[in-house]
């Protein structure tokens, strides 16, 4: 949930402190009060209240509830930043109404009783910020849940489609008629390439040494359809245990290279699949030849959106002169 405030929520904010301090005025006449009540008093409810959301919105919610989950760190800090705003405001109240300060409450009475007007000036208005944007976030996530399951159905309609199929039988007739060992183990690794896609279809996130295996039988299809046009490097600064990524993350970032770079002359396309602790990082020359497919963005876009389901981090992307770089953030489920 995103706790920062935008603009709608200073609104709603200014017109819950406009119908308090309309209140407020009604409950001062019943009162008599004297007019500095209502200059300091009402004014002073408003910023104290004000200066205690920002507090929780800012820094007790999400360092407490949203990225450790210290529940007695909140509560403690809560009750804290709730008792000295109910202090000054008894304090200011105190002051403004021309009190003898040889009656000023002694410490447990304040205390106790500041807590109760601290949580009343904060209470109301925060728990209409944090309902609003809990709905929100169901919301967005709602909206994510939906563009993700159109996405993954286009990409898997993308990974086993017809034309997919079809340029690999074509590479697959020719290797029998030229080179039969080779064409069995075509034959192999395009059943494998199949098999992986077919058997993880409904998985959100694999291991990366599963992706990484399905990667290696994926370049051998492109690096025997293609010859030397494209050059691919795996390399693994990192272990690869325990970690994960979407399905069919490097698959998709490789048909990218694939679909916008073609070889010309004897200069191939070169691109590395680079592990490392936190992020696997796919980097590749760009072909000089403009690009006969149309960049819609497609793969990439999926990616991102279901980035935003799986993780806090967010995929990077590079767009140089010479090189193409996308780095995206590996998962690891036991944290």
């Amino acid at each position: 949930m995103n706790t920062k405030l935008e603009r709608t929520d200073y609104v709603i904010l200014a017109i819950f402190y406009g119908i308090s301090s309309i209140l407020n005025v009604f409950d001062y006449l019943d009162q008599d009060a004297k007019l500095i009540e209502y200059l300091i008093d009402i004014p002073n409810f408003s910023l104290t209240s004000f200066l205690g959301i920002l507090v929780f919105m800012y820094f007790i919610i999400p360092r407490f509830l949203i990225e450790k989950r210290r529940y007695f760190y909140f509560a403690f800090w809560g009750l804290l930043v709730v008792c000295a705003i109910g202090v000054i405001e008894r304090t200011v109240g105190f002051w403004t109404g021309g009190n003898d300060w040889s009656k000023y409450p002694d410490m447990y009475n304040l205390l106790l009783y500041s807590t109760f007007n601290g949580a009343d000036s904060v209470a109301l208005p925060l728990a209409i910020l944090v309902t609003r944007k809990f709905y929100e976030s169901q919301k967005q996530i709602s909206n994510i849940e939906k563009k993700q399951k159109e996405n993954e159905l286009k990409l898997l309609r993308s990974q086993i489609n017809p034309h997919f199929l079809f340029n690999n039988l074509n590479t697959l007739d020719s290797l029998i008629d030229s080179d039969s060992e080779k064409a069995k183990e075509y034959i192999n690794r395009l059943s494998l390439t199949y098999r992986y896609l077919i058997q993880t279809k409904d998985s959100e996130v694999m291991e990366l040494s599963e992706e990484l295996q399905h990667a290696e039988n994926y370049i051998y299809l492109i690096e025997t359809r293609f010859g030397n046009d494209y050059e691919f490097l795996i390399d693994k600064k990192a272990s690869v245990e325990d970690k994960f990524i979407p399905t069919g993350a490097v698959q998709a970032l490789l048909e990218n290279v694939v679909k916008h770079n073609k070889a010309i002359g004897q200069r191939n396309i070169k691109a590395a699949i680079v592990i490392g602790n936190d992020w696997l990082t796919i980097r590749n020359t760009k072909s000089t030849a403009p690009s006969q497919s149309e960049s819609l963005g497609t793969g990439l876009n999926n990616l991102k959106s279901r980035y935003q389901l799986l993780s806090d981090q967010k995929v990077s992307i590079k767009d140089s002169k010479e090189f193409f770089e996308v780095v995206i953030p590996i998962i690891r489920l036991s944290e």
